[in-house]
């Protein structure tokens, strides 16, 4: 079978701004993820084997120039000392298991040093998704061009609403010729019309280059939830923010703030946050109430909520998104990251609905123990990690279900 990632940089920019900024903050931290398919899919008999092949051959994988050289350009705001990192960095399959119960069904853990570990999540996930299509004969039944087709009329739709938005798909994307094909025919839609709206690019970041686009992310919950492991969810936040402002000084300054709920985020959000950071990204709960706290937050701290950028990224596709600006744009400043939409939409092709989280955390290797960590989601039902773990955290918090 061939190799499934062959490109370092096939992944989401965020595993990398994260990584940089774990080695700043964290640098001895080490952590455990876990699998967890919500649909408890039935994988084909060797599924656990043939992903371990395709895990043993990211040892192989390596940063080239030309990549560098993309990020710095693209990515001023990345300290170049982390290149050197990278330059030097190999996956090691040893960091991860993977198996199958009697029934076919997956499982796949991570354990490592946090700074190693941190940028396996995507590629296993794309790994995981485009191996199944393709060992359950899906993929085949693909035609890039109808996929391109439905992709430029997703783009027009977006486009001429006056939407912002990017490319959020690798995770649980068909395969890589999917997301190509997504990410070219938004730019080409892009760039044929003078729209009210704009296609910013893409998480991707090897397709951000070579579409020659701006490669889009941030960070995600695992950063708050491995630090809320550490030291408690209570200040986790505050910790959180305070660690990326220690290593970006501003820049990518969109925080991701549902990882233990809004209340307790709210509470850390002090008015130094809420001026330092440019916006925030809602990822669970209902789109409106989020929105509607959101903004009354920033009223309470006297900042114009108008000056303030939300990006919308809950199971979306492009009727939501129109929805949503509509609604929105007159009250911030929204924009939108779509994915399983984009990259996973063709008739008879179930998405997958697949997760690795971090579960476990200790903040140097010399401790004999982890602490166990969870994500509280803002949709109900939806709380990732063990039930004891979930429910001591939501005690902490003073959360009822």
């Amino acid at each position: 079978m061939k190799q499934i990632i062959s490109h370092f940089t096939d992944d989401d920019l965020y595993k990398m701004t994260m990584c940089c900024a774990v080695i700043d903050n964290f640098p001895r931290a080490q952590v455990k993820y876990t699998f967890t398919d919500r649909d408890n899919t039935i994988y084909p008999q060797g599924f656990a084997e043939a992903l371990s092949e395709q895990i043993k051959m990211l040892e192989e994988v390596v940063i080239t120039n030309e990549e560098v050289d993309f990020m710095k350009r693209r990515c001023p705001y990345i300290p170049h000392w982390f290149y050197n990192y990278l330059k030097g960095y190999r996956f090691n399959h040893k960091w991860v298991k993977a198996w199958q119960d009697e029934e076919g069904h997956l499982f796949i853990e991570f354990e490592g040093s946090w700074a190693n570990t941190i940028l396996l999540e995507v590629k296993v996930l794309a790994i995981v998704s485009e191996l199944y299509y393709t060992m359950t004969g899906q993929l085949e039944n693909i035609d890039f061009d109808i996929y391109y087709k439905k992709t430029y009329e997703k783009a027009e739709r977006l486009l001429g609403a006056g939407c912002v938005y990017s490319d959020f798909g690798t995770r649980r994307r068909i395969s890589f010729q999917t997301e190509d094909t997504v990410v070219k025919a938004m730019k080409d839609c892009y760039e044929k019309g003078n729209w009210k709206g704009k296609f910013v690019g893409t998480s991707n970041v090897y397709l951000a280059m070579k579409h020659d686009l701006i490669p889009v992310g941030t960070m995600a919950h695992e950063f708050v939830c491995a630090i809320g492991g550490m030291y408690g969810p209570q200040m986790a936040n505050h910790i959180a923010m305070d660690s990326w402002r220690n290593t970006y000084r501003g820049a990518l300054g969109t925080y991701l703030y549902d990882s233990f709920g809004w209340d307790i985020f709210s509470q850390n959000f002090s008015e130094d946050f809420a001026n330092l950071f440019k916006g925030l990204r809602i990822d669970s709960g209902n789109n409106y109430e989020q929105l509607h706290k959101i903004i009354k937050k920033y009223k309470s701290l006297n900042i114009d909520p108008k000056t303030k950028q939300i990006i919308f990224s809950n199971a979306l596709d492009t009727d939501t998104a129109i929805e949503i600006y509509q609604y929105a744009k007159d009250l911030c400043q929204p924009s939108f990251g779509i994915g399983t939409h984009f990259t996973n939409d063709y008739p008879g092709i179930k998405p997958m609905n697949i997760v690795i989280k971090l579960v476990a955390a200790k903040i140097t290797e010399s401790w004999t123990f982890y602490n166990d960590t969870c994500k509280i989601s803002e949709d109900k039902g939806k709380h990732t990690g063990k039930p004891e773990v979930i429910r001591r955290f939501m005690d902490a918090l003073h959360i009822e279900e």
